[in-house]
């Protein structure tokens, strides 16, 4: 980002552009024509199969151990969140970003606890809702996620003139939590978060 500009247009992605799990060459057409996109949600009926082939069941350290969240998940629970000033997501306008999420895992055999670090990038250097920004990203990924994450939201280093005062408000629980009690700034989340759902 350019300091010198005072009112630096965003850059806009293309959707079609932002990292994704689904891949457009994996849906291929059929010989009947289909796609195939709802292949999955056709219930598989007993009758059509051998009734002596039973589904091996799952162990108990399949049972046990929890689900797998990885970076392209959290950048999907956070990409779709809209921008307060724009009419458009955070993703498409790179303020999250896929290789500015990282995730720590427990640091002691004794601790379950991961931590979630999301480094966002505001459009401009003085954006003045880059807290309003983390905040709604951090209660994005509190509502989101398990309760055996901790969330670290931070504004990237270097691309706003205030980062080290916003990471400070982002990382104090008082101020977050004094701030969740505000109604006219929960009523700006609710707005944000209304594209998540």
């Amino acid at each position: 980002m350019d300091p010198n500009k005072d009112n630096a247009n965003p850059t806009i992605l293309n959707p079609s552009d932002l990292p994704s799990r689904r891949k457009g060459d994996a849906i291929s057409n059929r010989e009947d024509g289909g796609t195939g996109l709802f292949d999955g949600l056709v219930p598989t009926y007993s009758y059509l199969s051998d009734p002596f082939d039973v589904p091996p069941s799952p162990t108990s350290s399949e049972e046990d151990s929890p689900e797998a969240i990885d970076e392209q998940e959290i950048y999907d629970l956070i990409s779709t969140i809209s921008d307060p000033e724009h009419p458009l997501s955070l993703g498409s306008l790179a303020v999250v970003n896929l290789p500015d999420i990282h995730i720590t895992p427990p640091t002691s055999s004794r601790s379950l606890i991961s931590t979630v670090t999301v480094e966002i990038t505001p459009t401009i250097t003085h954006c003045s809702l880059a807290t309003v920004i983390g905040l709604g990203v951090r209660v994005r990924l509190e509502q989101a996620l398990p309760p055996r994450f901790r969330v670290d939201v931070r504004i990237k280093k270097g691309t706003h003139s205030t980062d080290e005062a916003v990471n400070k408000q982002l990382g104090d629980k008082e101020r977050v939590a004094a701030a969740l009690e505000n109604g006219t700034l929960m009523g700006v989340l609710r707005k944000m978060l209304a594209t998540c759902e």
